[in-house]
């Protein structure tokens, strides 16, 4: 497919950053565009998105925005590695289930319960996909040591955003489940069956429309922190991949 699209569009085979990010939201990239520091990679071979490129602590990385659910994310993901990409980081915004704080906050998902279609048909059936556990701690422990406040535990990931009833909530719930989003269980099913670094976090900011001023991600959408969560994990991953 990618060979194909490259013939159809003219393009040079170039290999993506090693470092590449799924913004579902869209709000990063949309402000990197704005202020000038997202340059479009033109050499992505990809039917359905666009690859920014900017720079994250000194290192040039890769950025998709809009990359919503688990069929889409997971083919993202499939291409950006055929494509040269090493390390790959998705954060998306996510309703709380179990309160950790008030909204908005930044949860490590260290492990997703299945609720949706894709990852069966990477891993077999159990109810949760895990992240790799050194990746999780790698992760954590530099978000701490730079004094940000992140929370580490298990998300809900499912298909259907208008399903999530009450009582599908309240079992959540009763799980221990942080946070709702809809990526993770398939990409770290994608990621144990390939063999690839992948970590999903969530960006906490609502409480599944229940309260009047929801869905708020703080100054400038989130992205000022957002960007600063992004650089430190993505340089404890760094050290993680390159470590004997």
């Amino acid at each position: 497919m990618l060979r194909e699209a490259r013939r159809q569009k003219g393009l040079p085979v170039v290999e993506v950053p090693p470092i590449c990010i799924l913004d579902p939201d869209g709000d990063i990239v949309r402000r990197l565009k704005i202020s000038g520091q997202a340059t479009r990679f033109d050499a992505w071979p990809c039917y359905h998105t666009d690859l920014y490129t900017f720079s994250l602590g000194g290192e040039t990385v890769g950025i998709l925005g809009c990359v919503v659910g688990a069929p889409f994310a997971v083919l993202i993901a499939e291409e950006l590695f055929a494509c040269g990409c090493r390390i790959l980081m998705s954060l998306t915004s996510a309703g709380q289930i179990v309160p950790a704080g008030s909204p908005p906050y930044f949860v490590v998902i260290d492990r997703a319960l299945r609720d949706e279609g894709t990852s069966y048909h990477y891993a077999a059936p159990e109810s949760f996909a895990e992240a790799d556990p050194q990746i999780v701690a790698a992760a954590t422990d530099a978000l701490k040591s730079a004094g940000l406040k992140v929370f580490v535990g298990p998300s809900w990931t499912t298909d259907a955003p208008f399903r999530e009833t009450a009582a599908a909530v309240e079992a959540a719930r009763a799980m221990g489940i942080l946070a709702v989003e809809m990526e993770a269980a398939a990409l770290y099913a994608f990621a144990r069956r390939q063999s690839v670094a992948v970590l999903c976090l969530a960006h906490v900011t609502n409480t599944m429309g229940l309260a009047d001023g929801d869905f708020e991600k703080g100054e400038a959408d989130g992205t000022a922190e957002a960007l600063i969560i992004l650089e430190t994990t993505a340089r404890a991953m760094r050290s993680w991949k390159t470590a004997p």
